[in-house]
């Protein structure tokens, strides 16, 4: 029955990465339910506390992740708050539409336009719209990265 458990972790841990793509996907949900499996349905009290902590400082920092980067370069290029709200609707919207395509080019538009109906030259708004794609790519990157270290973690800790 273990080997059905660990399959199923896999799985979650794999899914947990297409969260990446897929925004409507909650990644650190389903990177949680590989660990909460092993912990109640394969070897109880096996992962330490030190551990869970670190996987909850972990998990802040991957939500956190998100919103500043595109936070962060949205702002950096000049957008407004509306071009930050956006282009965190338009990555949810764009999740949907044409996958994985959608997920940049529909925040990019989203921004282009709110940032134009709020008197940008089209330059400006051009500008804030791929700050938001920055932002985007570099909230992936850093919740990848975030995601692999928490997976690595998870098997040293299984393994020793």
């Amino acid at each position: 029955m273990d080997y059905l458990y660990w399959i199923l972790i896999v799985g979650l841990f794999v899914l947990s990465f297409a969260g990446i793509v897929f925004p409507i996907i909650p990644s650190v949900v389903v990177l949680w339910g590989g660990f909460l499996i092993y912990q109640f349905l394969i070897e109880s009290g096996n992962l330490s506390l030190f551990f869970w902590i670190s996987m909850g400082l972990f998990t802040v920092l991957l939500i956190v992740a998100d919103f500043i980067a595109n936070s962060y370069f949205v702002k950096k290029y000049g957008g407004s708050k509306w071009g930050e709200r956006m282009a965190a609707v338009g990555l949810i919207v764009g999740s949907f539409i044409v996958p994985p395509f959608g997920i940049l080019i529909v925040p990019f538009v989203a921004v282009l336009l709110t940032e134009l109906l709020q008197k940008r030259t089209l330059k400006e708004a051009f500008l804030v719209g791929f700050g938001s794609l920055m932002g985007f790519l570099g909230g992936s990157f850093a919740k990848a990265v975030i995601q692999l270290i928490m997976i690595i973690w998870f098997m040293v800790e299984v393994v020793i």
